[in-house]
């Protein structure tokens, strides 16, 4: 077992109705605030939880000033658009409101707000300058755990190569977990979210920087979101399961946190960035194939045997490759790349860029740009 020294960054409220309390959370979390700087996607403005979020700021006596223009899969231009709107307002505090994009961007914000430069000077772990503005995490979908981690994901606007920007100053102080913030996502935001939570607990179960710690939190995120995910599918107003995945995906983050991720995140920033596909469905697709790879190595086809008896399942890799393989039919999302768009031409540039993203090094099998562009070659012929 690795050696681990943990200390919670992120405190932790969950329930429904919780967005209520934001105002109060924020002020606790920022003890002297007078002014939040909330960041956002227009969504979330359509569906009133914007307007939810300024009013409980307002309630608890922060001026408040909104950038509500958070795109999907967030580059160096949101930042800097979000970055832009913040001068000149004195933000003592800034509240991420959204998906992982809008909680990233608001990372990223405080990171260039407190050291200047550009977002290429944060690559890495450790390289905040000067103090970040706290920030407080309001997830309103069940997927990327931004709101446990003190990591943010930009992806470069020219290149499209997403940077891992991590310090321990950007993990938030809070993440306030409202399930009732999940009900207006449309259904395929609902899957590919959780087909994103349920990759980082797979991944994490057996990377190489795995704690015992980590291991636990991927296991029971695993236990909640594949059990919940079909049930918030079939019945989207089910507040309890909507709870559940939101656990999952918090638990999931978490384990992010204390051991990072694996080939199937690798493969996936491609698939993002070159054709298109929403992350979490690039995750889902390459997931069963990732597991079958790494079941190859005993210790990781131990580990994956425990994460799938813990389920309730068959105690062994295969049976979670196949009940990987159900949970993507039950999000109707069709197994085979080309159904997406990825034409077989595109493999070696997909396969060599994957080999170069951060998350490759943690895998448990070594993977280099032949064993990527097999794994691709396999999710090419689908079911």
């Amino acid at each position: 077992m690795r050696a681990f020294d943990h200390v919670p960054r992120t405190r932790l409220v969950f329930g429904a109705g919780s967005i209520t309390r934001l105002g109060e959370l924020t002020a606790a979390a920022a003890p002297g605030a007078r002014h939040a700087f909330l960041v956002t996607d227009p969504g979330l403005v359509r569906a009133g939880h914007a307007a939810r979020a300024e009013a409980s700021l307002a309630g608890a006596g922060l001026a408040v000033r909104t950038f509500a223009e958070v795109r999907e899969n967030p580059t160096t231009t949101d930042v800097g658009a979000c970055l832009a709107a913040l001068d000149g307002f004195a933000a003592d505090v800034l509240v991420g409101l959204g998906g992982g994009s809008s909680i990233d961007v608001a990372k990223a914000c405080a990171f260039l707000h407190a050291g200047g430069g550009r977002m290429e000077d944060y690559w890495g772990v450790g390289k905040a300058r000067g103090t970040l503005l706290p920030l407080v995490a309001v997830p309103t979908t069940a997927g990327t755990g931004s709101e446990m981690q003190s990591f943010t994901l930009i992806e470069q606007a020219d290149t499209l190569q997403k940077m891992a920007c991590g310090d321990p100053q950007a993990a938030p102080r809070v993440a306030v977990l409202d399930p009732e913030l999940t009900l207006s996502q449309p259904r395929a935001v609902t899957a590919h979210a959780g087909l994103d939570a349920i990759g980082h607990a797979v991944e994490t179960a057996v990377t190489r920087a795995g704690t015992p710690l980590s291991q636990a939190y991927s296991g029971q995120a695993f236990q909640l979101a594949q059990s919940h995910l079909p049930r918030v599918l079939e019945a989207p107003d089910d507040l309890e399961a909507r709870g559940r995945m939101l656990l999952a995906a918090a638990f999931a983050g978490t384990a992010i946190e204390n051991s990072m991720l694996g080939a199937a995140h690798s493969l996936a920033n491609p698939l993002t960035a070159r054709c298109g596909l929403v992350h979490g469905l690039a995750v889902g697709l390459m997931l069963p194939h990732v597991v079958r790879f790494n079941a190859k190595d005993p210790a990781a086809a131990a580990r994956y045997a425990n994460l799938s008896r813990a389920a309730g399942l068959d105690p062994s890799a295969e049976a979670l490759a196949r009940r990987l393989e159900e949970l993507l039919d039950v999000a109707a999302v069709p197994r085979a790349l080309p159904t997406h768009g990825v034409e077989p031409g595109a493999l070696d540039a997909l396969a060599t860029e994957a080999a170069q993203q951060w998350t490759a090094q943690f895998n448990p099998r070594t993977v280099d740009q032949a064993a990527l562009r097999g794994l691709l070659e396999e999710a090419c012929g689908g079911a």
